[in-house]
Parts: C-alpha cells; sequence; structure tokens
C-alpha cells in the first residue's frame, strides 16, 4: 500500500503553462501519475501536450474531471489564493510546492483548508511519491524504488539522498513525504506517522528533521507513546552557530529550543534509531526490517 497518493490519484495542475509546472508535469506523466487536467486563468480550453485539458479554475477542473489532487507551481504572491480555491474546490489533496509564500498568508491557508476537510502539504516542499504508483511534486522518480520503508523529511534535497541510498542498497519505500520546512505547513511529523504506523506494508519510518522548532521533539513523543513500527531519525544542521537562520525559514534556534542536541536527546528517548550521517540510514533501517 501506500500513504496519501495511490493509482487512484487524479491530478489537476495549478500554473501547469509556466515554467516549472509545465516541466514537471511532464515528469509526472512520465512517472504514470494520472494527471487529469490542468489550471491557468484566462488559458481555458487550451490542451498541454496536446492531451490535458487546461482550465480557467479549480472549480472547473474538478467539475469536468473529478480531480482529487492538486499540486501547486504558481508564485508566491498568488500560492495562497491558489491553495483555497482548491480546498474550495472540493479537492482533498494540495501540494503546494512554491517556496516563499509569506506566514501571515499561511495564517489565513491553514485553518481555511481545514475548515474545507482537505489535507495540505506543504508549502515549500517537494511532495510525495508511492513508488510505482503515483508521484505529485518535484521528487525524482528514478531514485525511488517499491519497498517496506516509509520516509518522511523537512527537507527535500535530505529526502532525495536518504532515498538514493536507501534504493542503492536494495531497500524500496513505501510512500516519501516532504512536508517542508515553513514554520506553518499543512501536514507534519505526526500526521505521517500516523499514516505510516496504519498502513500495513510499511514496516520502518525513516525521519529526517532539522534544527529549529519544536516538531521533532513533537514527533519523538508520538513515537514514544504511540508507534509500534520501528523509526530511524536524523537531525540536520547539527554544526549550526545559534540565532542562525539555516536555508529554511522554520530553521532557527531561539536560546535552548530547537538545537540538535535537544532533538536528538528527544529521539534516543523515544528510542528511535539516530543517524549521524544521511548515509548510515541504510545500516539502521536494514537492521529493524
Amino acid at each position: 500500500m501506500s500513504v496519501f497518493i495511490d493509482q487512484g490519484t487524479t491530478l489537476v495542475v495549478q500554473g501547469i503553462t509556466g515554467r516549472d509546472g509545465s516541466f514537471h508535469t511532464r515528469q509526472m506523466i512520465e512517472y504514470g501519475t494520472k494527471v487529469v487536467g490542468g489550471v491557468t486563468p484566462g488559458k481555458g480550453g487550451q490542451k498541454f501536450e496536446e492531451k490535458v485539458p487546461i482550465f480557467n479554475t479549480v472549480h472547473d477542473a474538478v467539475q469536468a474531471t473529478g480531480a482529487n489532487t492538486s499540486v501547486i507551481y504558481v508564485p508566491p504572491m498568488f500560492a495562497a489564493d491558489a491553495i483555497m480555491e482548491a480546498a474550495d474546490a472540493g479537492v482533498k489533496l494540495i501540494v503546494a510546492i512554491t517556496e516563499g509564500v509569506p506566514v501571515l498568508d499561511m495564517t489565513r491557508v491553514y485553518p481555511f483548508v481545514r475548515e474545507k476537510g482537505a489535507r495540505l502539504l506543504g508549502p515549500n516542499c517537494p511532495g510525495l511519491i508511492s513508488p510505482g504508483k503515483s508521484k505529485v511534486g518535484i521528487i525524482p522518480g528514478r531514485i525511488c524504488t517499491a519497498g517496506p520503508v516509509g520516509v518522511v523529511s523537512r527537507s527535500g534535497t535530505l529526502t532525495y539522498e536518504v532515498v538514493y541510498q536507501l534504493t542503492r542498497a536494495g531497500i524500496g519505500q513505501t510512500t516519501c513525504v516532504g512536508i517542508g520546512g515553513d514554520p506553518i505547513n499543512g501536514t507534519n511529523f505526526i500526521d505521517c506517522l500516523k499514516a505510516f504506523e496504519a498502513d500495513p506494508e510499511t514496516k520502518v519510518v525513516a525521519m529526517m528533521g532539522e534544527i529549529g522548532g519544536t516538531d521533532e521533539q513533537e514527533a519523538a513523543d508520538f513515537v514514544k507513546q504511540h508507534m509500534t513500527k520501528p523509526v530511524v531519525g536524523f537531525i540536520a544542521g547539527q554544526t549550526a552557530p545559534p540565532g542562525r537562520r539555516m536555508g529554511h525559514a522554520g530553521a532557527i534556534i531561539s536560546g535552548s529550543s530547537g538545537t540538535a542536541a535537544e532533538k536528538l536527546a528527544a529521539f534516543e528517548a523515544a528510542g528511535v534509531g539516530v543517524a549521524k550521517r544521511p548515509m548510515d540510514f541504510v545500516e539502521l533501517v536494514r537492521a529493524r526490517l
């Protein structure tokens, strides 16, 4: 099985005619994802690559195609409206790839999406992939293979590195989820841990965190109290100086809160196998399968 997406995922691409949207739409179609429509205001009635219909609104796209998932490749200034438009149209999973969405915008978006009963992944995330079934976002399909490991990460490139190492070692994945590193995002570690715990084909969970915030500590507490499946983890930014922003908006240490040491201690206390380097995931995972 898989979590969040599978062979039944029907996808509409918001921003399908833009540079990033068009490039990654081709990649998703090539992978086998069921891309049933695109949205670019003013270009309704046209077709992408002569086969994917383009609509002016997400509502029109959902009404015509029955799409249950949306992926967003629009500029930051329009991303909040695009997310809310998708939720209002009845889309159940919204994947926001866009980076640089203002935090103030997300304070409006997050409660609206929840009120509509939709799941938001991102913003500022690489999306997700269930190997051999569906890919929504920008995770390279060629580095993934089907298997028993659920992967969740705050970092896009770290996701790729760990998945690549696992695949090279002959260890496949059920679903790989990049949740994004912004201070306010739609899906967190605990949401993914719950999904992997409920998935009968996921045998081990690999979790990649980073400095800043308390998400990893909260995830560790959830693992200790509720997970029956083994979890292995890694914290990026272990050598970062206090107070320094490290790439992601959420990767900010304030006082003693959010340090790598604090997060690693929480992992160890919860029985999470700790990787010192991304490549260490292979042996940690293999020992728990």
